[in-house]
Formats: structure tokens, C-alpha cells, sequence
């Protein structure tokens, strides 16, 4: 679908739903969305996070970048500092990711909002997995309800309730192969049109090791197609991917995932690492059609999505499959 088609099926979309403002804009927004991954990414910065001031510093604030790193002033995120609610207990090396701290609407602080649906007492929000609209289907599970749109960004902790979300009105659904207290689905169809987006619960767990969240994906045994690509296609937007060749390298990453030491992402952003260029990253189809991206870092280093948190992989695991992407 080229782009003026896009903006067209957007466009009949929206006009013909009478749908809330809310849904609207979740609609307008997945447009900008499209386009934007049509750009070059050197200056593309987004935090993932549901409280943020903007331009005043937050006490013991936690910095949530996407995959790109920093580019813009850094933005930064209030979190609880409660317990974790899912994941293994906390041990020595073991990284909690707080749950996220809802905002007090009587603060009068406006927050950015991002993707987000509310589900069991929990916030999900829009994954760094992803689903093709032709494949969705297929995923589609259990019909867990319906949102109500209601969250926008002067919304207080008391709005934020079950199944309410800032996506507007759409149907919310299991995810098959998946647990839903990790991934969840919203799935629309308008005008024989599909509209489906993953949503993942990242905040409020443990991550004693790679298995705390990378064995979520369920990745081992299930890849149908892996390619790579370089740090300055990916930055310039020029998505020159290549094949990962040898399947055992990739095994035998994957395995080494499974069991990596889990480090805090904060301290490793404020010292710099995104600074650097020695980065990759590869694109794994699983058999399911869903689409992972995983980034690696030269340091033998590797993240997923926006969790605020990376992997430490044993080194000849890591380098083996590092030394197979040359260009």
C-alpha cells in the first residue's frame, strides 16, 4: 500500500465511524506512526512512558528510550517504587521494573501520553512486537472486552480502570501462543479494513535473567526467517537488511538470551551507550508471522523494545553471532 492509498483508508475510516475524539485520534495517530518510520531516525527520540514532565527533573526518575537511544532532551518517567507484582522474586543482580506511577490529576501536570489499555489492574502498552493486519486474525484469541478511550493527558489515577485506555473504543483480545499477563491484542475491522496492534506488560515485574522477558516472545524453536541490519541503514532509514546466515550462531544467542544477567538501563543511558555507533539490529519472524527486533550493542549488550532494562550475553555466544553480520 503506497502512501496516498494509506492516507485514504485512514481518512474513509475516520470519517465514516462518528466514533469518540478519542478513537479518532487513535486512528490519526497510527497514521503518523506509518509515516514516521518512512524517516530517517537520527533525531528520533521516544520515551516510553506514561507520566512525563516536561522540563523539570522528577525524584529518582527512570529513563525509558526506544531503541535509538536519545537523540532530544531526555524525558523522564515517575515510577512506583513498590514491589513488582509479576516475574521471580528479587535477588542479588536482579533488576525490578517498578510499576508505573499514575499520574494525580489534582497536580494540574499535563503528561505525553503513548499507546496504552489498561488491563487487570495492569498498564499495557503498545509492544516492540509486532503483527501484520493480514496475520492478525489468526492471532486473535479470547475476546477479553472492550475499551473505553477515556485516558487522555490531564487524566488522574481514578480514570485509569479496567480496560480504559487512550487507543479509543476497540475490541481487546487474548493473544494465541501467548500469555496474556504479557501480551494482549486490539483488533478492528472497518470496511473490511484490519487494525490490530500488540500491547505488552513490561513495568512492574523482575528480571532476574533473559527468561524473565525475552522467554515471553517464545522465540527458541519458532523462527521462521531472521535478517540484520546495520547501525547506518538504520539510523538513515535505508532498511538494507541481510540474511543471518547460520542458524547454530543464532541458537546458540538465543540460548545464551535465555539465561543473561540483566542490567538497569538507567545508569548504562547516563553513561553514555547510545552514544555509541557500534550497534546492530536483527528482525526475527516467528512462525506465527508475529516480528521481533532486538538490538545488539558492540559491549555485548542486547535490548528489547523500551523495558528499561538490557542483557548481558555470554561473550562467545554474543560474539559468534556478532562476527556473522558483516556487511
Amino acid at each position: 500500500m503506497n502512501e496516498d492509498q494509506f492516507r485514504s483508508t485512514y481518512k474513509k475510516a475516520v470519517d465514516s465511524m462518528n466514533p469518540s475524539e478519542e478513537t479518532k485520534k487513535g486512528l490519526l495517530a497510527k497514521m503518523e506512526q506509518h509515516q514516521e518510520t518512512k524517516r530517517p531516525r537520527k533525531t528520533i527520540y521516544i520515551a516510553a512512558s506514561i507520566v512525563l514532565a516536561a522540563g523539570i527533573g522528577l525524584a529518582s526518575p527512570t529513563i525509558w528510550n526506544q531503541i535509538n537511544g536519545p537523540a532530544s532532551p531526555a524525558q523522564v518517567a515517575q515510577v512506583d517504587p513498590g514491589t513488582s507484582g509479576t516475574g521471580g522474586a528479587a535477588s542479588a543482580g536482579s533488576v525490578v521494573i517498578p510499576k508505573l506511577k499514575l499520574p494525580d490529576s489534582s497536580s494540574g501536570v499535563k503528561a505525553s501520553m503513548i499507546a496504552l489499555v489498561v488491563y487487570k489492574g495492569n498498564i499495557y502498552t503498545q509492544s516492540a512486537t509486532s503483527i501484520e493486519a493480514a496475520d492478525a486474525a489468526a492471532l486473535r484469541g479470547d475476546r477479553l472486552g472492550r475499551t473505553t478511550g477515556g485516558i487522555d493527558e490531564w487524566s488522574g489515577k481514578e480514570e485509569y480502570t479496567e480496560l480504559s485506555s487512550n487507543i479509543g473504543e476497540t475490541d481487546i483480545y487474548t493473544v494465541k501462543g501467548y500469555d496474556s499477563g504479557f501480551l494482549i491484542m486490539s483488533y478492528s475491522e472497518i470496511d473490511g479494513q484490519v487494525f490490530a496492534e500488540l500491547y505488552e506488560h513490561t513495568n512492574g515485574i523482575t528480571v532476574n535473567s533473559g527468561d524473565d522477558l525475552i522467554g515471553m516472545l517464545n522465540l527458541e524453536g519458532r523462527i521462521a526467517s531472521a535478517q540484520w541490519e546495520s547501525f547506518d541503514s538504520w539510523n538513515n532509514g535505508l532498511q538494507q537488511y541481510s540474511p543471518l546466515s547460520g542458524s547454530e550462531a543464532l541458537d546458540g544467542f538465543l540460548s545464551a538470551l535465555l539465561a543473561a544477567k540483566p542490567l538497569a538501563a538507567e545508569p548504562l543511558i547516563a553513561q553514555g551507550i547510545y552514544d555509541s555507533e557500534d550497534r546492530k539490529v536483527i528482525y526475527l519472524e516467528l512462525q506465527d508471522k508475529t516480528q521481533v527486533q532486538l538490538v545488539l550493542f558492540g559491549q555485548g549488550l542486547v535490548r528489547y523494545g523500551d523495558a528499561p532494562v538490557f542483557f548481558e550475553v555470554e561473550s562467545g555466544a554474543f560474539q559468534t553471532l556478532w562476527n556473522s553480520m558483516e556487511q
